[in-house]
């Protein structure tokens, strides 16, 4: 256990000299450099520039002068860090901080997201801060809303509010239902519908994406008690259950092209479906609640505690992969059982992904692995993944 304290607080103390800033494995169209040229028209150039960024174990981010910037999810990550640590001062540790100087950090943090949240669509929502070509189907402009992103922000806005009072918080998280109801698209599916990856066309069929609208959702009507928001979280959560298959894994969308099987994202999707049973009490989708968690469980972490990406393969292994695991049982409510499994995994991760500056590496791969510092995708994912183990055990 002192090793993994140390751990986190080398982590905490890299991210907070770094004012949680930083670069992102997809920041690459943000370098100066590219958009000087006229390259940045051509979808090709862009999707081209974006991979050879992310795919990259050489970090050309200081050299093409792409800056480090602040991204909403990682801010909602790291808040939501922040109020378990809360948590845990509260009980009288105060190895990470006492209570007055963590709520100061919460209250830093929310007030950051409630400044970065879009004014422009029905309600309150994030994205992400650098243009996205995702292959060469759709470009989604830096900041275009995500239903991902702004699911992050809402759970963290909402932890925030329970520990500050601040009624800004609450207010702003529950205006994100209307940006899920009046600006995504749903596409018809045989049950329900399935929430799109943002209002824009082009990933419309993202499964973990539908259950995180479903979950930002769920979390409101706790404080709304409005039936149509449990209604339409129920619909589409059947509708995504139903495309759960009887060994009880997700593909992750319905596009040719995503049809692959990984870790995180069917973590992603546990949570959201363990959220709405939680909130209202509605067990119809337990049976698919326990299928999945037994095939998350199985299929992607190895005895040694080696996490996978994929359920047929190993490699890359993101640090998501490990990081989610933490999550995942702490809202599932299974840590206590599977708790010699997550002290395996931790000790893995931090053995094979920390630096000694305290920073998590992007990806492990059979050769030359990525070992970028990405404050996003790395510290700020494995900052909250960690404080929820943390919480744990204390």
């Amino acid at each position: 256990m002192t090793e993994i304290i140390h751990s986190f607080l080398n982590l905490k103390q890299y991210c907070e000299s770094e004012q949680y800033k930083g670069w992102d494995p997809y920041d690459g169209l943000n370098s100066k450099i590219f958009n000087a040229l006229p390259l940045k028209k051509w979808n090709v150039a862009r999707l081209v520039w974006i991979q050879g960024f992310k795919r990259s174990p050489i970090n050309f981010r200081k050299l093409l002068l792409v800056p480090k910037q602040y991204n909403s999810k990682g801010l909602a990550l790291f808040l939501s860090g922040y109020c378990n640590l809360y948590h845990v001062a509260k009980q009288g540790d105060t190895t990470f901080g006492d209570e007055k100087a963590i709520k100061q950090a919460i209250v830093s943090l929310a007030n950051l997201l409630l400044q970065r949240s879009d004014k422009n669509q029905s309600g309150a929502c994030w994205g992400y801060n650098f243009d996205w070509q995702a292959r060469l189907i759709f470009l989604f402009p830096k900041e275009t809303p995500t239903i991902v992103a702004t699911s992050f922000c809402v759970d963290a806005l909402l932890k925030a509010y329970e520990i500050t009072n601040d009624n800004r918080y609450l207010d702003c998280a529950k205006s994100a239902a209307n940006f899920v109801i009046n600006d995504l698209n749903r596409t018809p599916i045989e049950k329900g519908f399935l929430f799109s990856y943002s209002p824009l066309k082009g990933n419309d069929t993202v499964i973990n994406a539908s259950l995180l609208g479903a979950k930002i959702l769920s979390q409101v009507y706790a404080y709304t008690k409005e039936d149509q928001l449990k209604e339409l979280a129920r619909t589409t959560i059947d509708a995504c259950c139903a495309l759960q298959s009887k060994d009880g894994s997700w593909v992750y969308g319905l596009m040719e092209v995503q049809s692959w099987i990984d870790s995180f994202h069917t973590g992603y999707n546990l949570d959201a479906i363990q959220t709405y049973q939680d909130i209202t009490g509605d067990e119809s989708f337990s049976h698919h609640l326990e299928l999945g968690l037994e095939y998350y469980l199985q299929a992607f972490f190895m005895p040694d505690g080696t996490p996978k990406y994929y359920h047929n393969a190993t490699y890359p292994i993101d640090i998501h992969c490990p990081g989610q695991l933490f999550v995942t049982l702490a809202k599932t409510k299974t840590f206590s059982q599977n708790k010699d499994l997550a002290q395996k995994v931790m000790q893995w991760t931090i053995e094979h992904m920390q630096d000694d500056k305290g920073y998590f590496y992007y990806q492990l791969k059979k050769g030359v692995s990525s070992k970028i510092s990405y404050m996003r995708w790395s510290n700020a994912f494995m900052f909250n993944a960690m404080s929820n183990y943390l919480k744990e055990v204390s």
